[in-house]
């Protein structure tokens, strides 16, 4: 399957995957979650937002996926303006341009691994493109597990296939909240590369939260968060660096 197909029913290539444009966040108590963060991450880049607890790096996808209402500033996935749009449609969205990976695979322990990767689609009432299937249960070595129940793969089968459920609607983007935390070393190297492979293979769109330097080192490009704010943008990040930075800011 080719790029131009992935894309297929994006605004325009020109058009970032996210443009977030003074963005804060603020809760009661006067709590600032997040405090002016202006982001762009164009279409076929990996993204990794790494920092302290409570940085904000949470909020920061939660926000950016139309899972939480910012305070102030504007929010684009894909050139659509989530500010002003209700539940409803902010839903819609979400389904139809945002794919998701948590540390929770979150798979229906009664589907076989099918049916669940087709779940979001049928939810919405439309059919899989099944070429688009093939081609991404190919990719992630899912062909022979299709009819199998969550609890017969392994953790890091079940998160290569919420990898393909993330995918399958063929989203802007993929947030994907510390996918590899639940994984042990083996399996969370290959969901890593797996990643980057959709990134470089398939121009996916990833932007991935996480604590660990090493997972953040497999992205383009490393937000440092604190505070609530970007303390510095890493490009090419090595794990070393990133460490290191985390410990300057107490992590350590």
């Amino acid at each position: 399957m080719s790029a131009v197909a992935m894309g297929a029913g994006r605004t325009t290539r020109h058009t970032p995957a996210i443009a977030l444009a003074n963005v804060s966040k603020a809760y009661a108590g006067g709590v600032r979650a997040l405090d002016g963060v202006s982001l762009v991450v164009e279409h076929g880049t990996f993204l990794a937002v790494m920092g302290p607890s409570g940085s904000g790096k949470s909020t920061l996808m939660h926000c950016a996926a139309g899972l939480d209402t910012p305070t102030a500033g504007s929010i684009a996935i894909d050139g659509h303006d989530i500010g002003g749009l209700n539940e409803t449609r902010r839903t819609e969205l979400r389904r139809e341009r945002i794919g998701f990976v948590f540390q929770a695979y979150n798979l229906v322990p009664s589907l076989s691994i099918a049916d669940n990767i087709t779940l979001p689609l049928r939810l919405a009432g439309r059919a899989p493109d099944k070429e688009w299937l093939r081609t991404l249960v190919d990719r992630v070595g899912l062909a022979d597990r299709l009819t199998h129940r969550p609890a017969e793969l392994s953790g890091g089968q079940q998160q290569r296939a919420t990898i393909v459920r993330a995918l399958v609607a063929k989203p802007a983007v993929v947030f994907a909240d510390e996918p590899t935390g639940a994984l042990d070393l083996r399996s969370a190297q290959e969901v890593l590369r797996l990643l980057r492979d959709l990134v470089d293979e398939l121009r996916q769109t990833v932007v991935m939260v996480t604590h660990d330097p090493a997972a953040a080192a497999h992205a383009d490009r490393a937000l440092v968060m604190a505070d609530g704010r970007v303390v510095e943008t890493v490009e090419a990040p090595t794990a070393p660096a990133l460490a290191d930075r985390l410990v300057a800011l107490g992590k350590g």
